[in-house]
């Protein structure tokens, strides 16, 4: 059996309403699912995903020439074919073995593997209509975007109301809480919050004797994305409950083995639709340690892009059994094609507004002038009560393009009264 074809092709899935609003600002590129099919001399066909705006690994026009009259199953453990080639040579491996793909991974350690609802950093009111969300459609978990430009213990407060005593939350910070110091406070306040379970990335994960005091002094388990620090400096030095392990398949179970051999949890961390989502319930289930709810983003996107979509029942979603990844191409997903997948954030100009009613305007939030890059250097406080982020989209006004030249050079600070 060897590659005959290998085609390419966009669709821009919509999020919904919710997510759209704010994924816009800086991730309207994450509608775009690059969609892999291979097929076989002898007519097979399989498929994977890529987000080419958020992955770890492109597939390029070389990769795609050096798979073509290869076997599949030569290739399928090379992460450097991207993540949609290598998923689909896993597909039509299995198709080909006529087993699931978990069969090809190792031994199957469980029949349904944990899932989380996934948000982007927003309002208190959108956060806790989002946890509503995920408690109706079968989740027990929420990872959410902690950030210093929104109320972070009214998000907190707000969500907690809306969700039962066995939902869990984990608060995402990006290292966005800078330091130690600034952190625990910050952290001991929410730990009062029964529903809060992890605290990502508190400070940026560099720094080992910040992170082992935090971690020594708050309630909540502390996750690390795997690798920062080495992971033989994060077990000695315990600065972490547990790891974000993502990336391509040999990868994800070299790391995975690590953690099972430190007996350290950790959750998968693979974003796309349905075919992204059925590739992680493959490697969860032959992942002992993989006992955190993965993050797949599933629940942005308002098409699956398969014929049976992934239900997630009681927190859990079951582990395809048909052979290969288990799922089939919906053909009615094709009216989401795109000819390029190229996706333009929102023009906007962003307020961060304190609770005295001060504002300092920004063009972006990433970059040189992004209130992200302000907010790590210092130059705004970090985690008060009462602050917000506004968005004011570009009207074609004279008063919106004043303002964002001067903005384009500098923040711009305007005081109440």
């Amino acid at each position: 059996m060897k590659i005959q074809d290998i085609e390419i092709f966009w669709l821009d899935v919509p999020f919904h309403e919710v997510p759209e609003r704010h994924m816009a600002r800086t991730h309207a590129g994450w509608h775009i699912s690059e969609i892999c099919r291979v097929t076989t001399d002898n007519g097979l066909v399989g498929y994977g995903e890529t987000l080419p705006n958020y992955t770890w690994g492109r597939v390029t026009p070389a990769t795609i020439e050096r798979a073509k009259g290869r076997n599949p199953f030569e290739l399928m453990w090379d992460d450097t074919l991207g993540a949609g080639l290598q998923m689909a040579c896993f597909d039509v491996a299995g198709k080909a073995a006529g087993v699931p793909v978990y069969r090809l991974l190792g031994k199957k350690v469980r029949d349904w593997c944990p899932m989380a609802w996934w948000a982007i950093d927003m309002s208190p009111e959108d956060f806790a209509r989002e946890a509503r969300d995920a408690v109706a459609q079968g989740y027990t978990a929420f990872k959410q975007k902690a950030r210093p430009w929104w109320d972070v213990y009214e998000q907190a407060r707000q969500t907690c109301a809306v969700i039962p005593p066995n939902f869990k939350l984990d608060y995402d910070f990006n290292g966005q809480l800078v330091n130690a110091a600034t952190a625990v406070p910050v952290l001991k306040e929410l730990d009062k919050f029964p529903n809060m379970a992890i605290y990502e990335s508190p400070i940026p994960q560099s720094d080992v004797a910040g992170n082992r005091r935090i971690r020594q002094q708050t309630r909540c388990a502390i996750a690390m994305h795997y690798g920062s620090p080495p992971i033989m400096t994060a077990l000695r030095e315990e600065v972490c409950d547990g790891f974000v392990i993502g990336g391509g398949a040999s990868s994800v179970l070299r790391q995975a083995h690590q953690a099972e051999e430190a007996h350290m949890p950790f959750w998968l961390q693979l974003v796309g639709t349905g075919w992204t989502t059925a590739f992680a319930l493959h490697l969860g289930a032959v992942c002992p340690m993989a006992q955190w709810p993965a993050v797949t983003c599933l629940n942005l996107f308002v098409d699956q892009l398969i014929t049976e979509p992934i239900q997630v029942k009681g927190g859990y979603a079951r582990v395809p059994e048909a052979p290969g990844l288990g799922v089939e191409f919906n053909e009615a997903s094709l009216k989401w094609q795109v000819a390029s997948p190229v996706k333009a954030d929102l023009d906007a100009l962003y307020a961060v507004v304190r609770d005295s009613g001060d504002k300092t305007w920004y063009r972006s939030e990433y970059g040189e002038q992004g209130f992200w890059s302000d907010f790590l250097r210092g130059n705004q406080p970090l985690f008060e009560q009462g602050v917000r982020l506004e968005t004011w989209p570009n009207d074609g006004s004279a008063e919106w393009q004043e303002l964002a030249t001067r903005a384009q050079q500098a923040p711009v600070r305007c005081r109440v009264g």
